[in-house]
């Protein structure tokens, strides 16, 4: 059942006409959406970037990733600083990476590595905010923030849904679930704040390393044949068109997108194959990994190639973490659980969705953004771990408007601040519109049609292609 979320305005016979649809709506296709469905919208916006990219995939490692063990290695450091791992060789002549990404080292060609993005923020959900916003959060170093004013700035993924229409599939998606803190408490920046619920992007809840992965609501039911299926949406046009006269809320207007994009995607099986993992042969499902993060890689790409824009792919728990170190958040035990697991399936994951873009040609039109919230500390702590530090941390870019084999920024020599080339996450978030085809000062409104300048930032040139 779909249930309809808006401000239970009333009919002139006393029934809401969320009450009325939750009866009838699109209960009469037989149709259950609710968990894959979220609130859309569409609006032109003037373009100003270079536009090479058509589309944008944003891997985001929940957690923080640690600079030291990834792009950013010090192995003059102390030991205490550099950890237990050397570093190898890549095509940039001069610079090397942390041993524990040697797929992705042979691939720096095509990255433009950032060693001295800083947000000043050592918390998951303030930090976070920013990355994924541009904003920075107020006050800052606020751990489980909850999502709302004064912090309800867009998410990048909501700005690109607001500014690109969508087809069959909406322009910007998120899988396989949103980025939570302990006890289940949301972050703010992943929706579409003060544009309105019409911009969230569409996040679609999922496990697609299982045998059995599929998502609810993209066939008609066994016992809706297509036939009767267009005569049930040809009863529900009719209705809403005679609702209309009635109530003009917005609320009704993100139903009337909702049911509309429902049915699009039950039209359209373009929109139902881009979810078919099945169909990818078994050497290249092998390749990203047969785990959640790596499958949802390669359904991002599927997703791109279906016409999506903007595909955010989130780092999710898995099971056996150690408390208190869940993901990318290695307080204990930093080097066993990055050699053990994290960097084996980010390596493999990451190379995998790089080298499978370009072979499919498309990683000329695709931006590949790899990011976290915030870096680790320098110094390893009592237990093996390295705790949040938001003062300097690496960003990674690739595809689509971006100049590979770049290394910009430098850290100080325990990787604990920026000495040269500091960038601030609202540079990211206008590089990466920049590389989609729109300028910082492009405006979006708010539901109060205020104008806002979809950045502050500034496009980071020095990795432009």
């Amino acid at each position: 059942m779909l249930s309809i979320q808006d401000s239970g305005a009333r009919l002139c016979d006393g029934i809401t006409r969320r009450e009325w649809l939750r009866v009838g709506g699109l209960s009469l296709l037989g149709l259950s959406m609710r968990d894959l469905l979220r609130p859309g919208a569409v609006l032109s916006a003037p373009k100003g970037g270079t536009g090479k990219a058509r589309a944008c995939i944003l891997l985001f490692l929940t957690g923080g990733p640690p600079q030291q063990e990834t792009w950013d290695p010090k192995p003059d450091a102390p030991a205490e600083v550099r950890g237990p791992f050397t570093t190898i060789a890549t095509p940039i002549p001069g610079y090397r990476v942390c041993e524990l990404m040697p797929r992705t080292a042979k691939l720096l060609k095509h990255i433009a590595v950032l060693r001295a993005v800083s947000t000043d923020d050592n918390a998951h959900s303030s930090s976070g905010y920013w990355m994924l916003t541009g904003r920075p959060h107020q006050p800052k170093n606020s751990e489980n923030a909850k999502p709302g004013a004064p912090n309800d700035w867009p998410s990048v993924a909501a700005i690109v849904k607001k500014l690109r229409p969508g087809g069959a599939l909406p322009a910007s998606i998120a899988i396989p679930e949103h980025i939570w803190n302990d006890g289940g408490l949301t972050w703010p920046g992943q929706d579409g704040g003060f544009l309105g619920r019409a911009a969230d992007p569409w996040l679609i809840h999922c496990h697609p390393d299982q045998a059995d992965f599929n998502v609810p609501g993209l066939s008609l039911p066994a016992e809706v044949p297509p036939l009767r299926f267009r005569e049930r949406a040809s009863l529900l046009e009719q209705i809403n068109r005679h609702l209309e006269g009635i109530e003009k809320s917005p609320a009704l207007g993100r139903f009337d997108e909702r049911s509309r994009q429902a049915l699009d995607l039950l039209r359209a099986g373009k929109a139902a194959r881009a979810f078919r993992l099945q169909e990818e042969p078994d050497r290249v499902r092998q390749r990203y990994g047969n785990n959640r993060w790596g499958q949802s890689c390669l359904l991002a790409r599927r997703l791109v190639e279906a016409g999506v824009s903007l595909v955010q792919v989130n780092w999710t728990r898995m099971k056996n973490e150690p408390a208190g170190a869940p993901v990318w958040d290695t307080h204990s035990k930093n080097a066993d659980r990055l050699k053990s697991t994290l960097m084996p399936i980010m390596d493999l994951s990451y190379s995998a969705l790089l080298e499978d873009l370009q072979a499919r040609g498309l990683l000329d039109s695709t931006l590949v953004v790899w990011a976290g919230e915030f870096g680790r500390t320098p110094k390893i702590n009592g237990n093996g771990g390295r705790d949040h530090w938001g003062h300097v941390f690496s960003v990674a870019l690739a595809g689509g408007g971006i100049q590979g084999g770049v290394v910009h920024g430098l850290s100080d020599r325990i990787a604990g601040h920026p000495r040269d080339g500091r960038v601030q996450p609202q540079d990211l978030t206008a590089t990466i519109f920049h590389c989609l085809g729109y300028s910082p000062e492009t405006e979006m409104h708010d539901t109060l049609g205020r104008p806002f300048p979809i950045s502050r930032g500034q496009p980071i040139k020095q990795i432009l292609g």
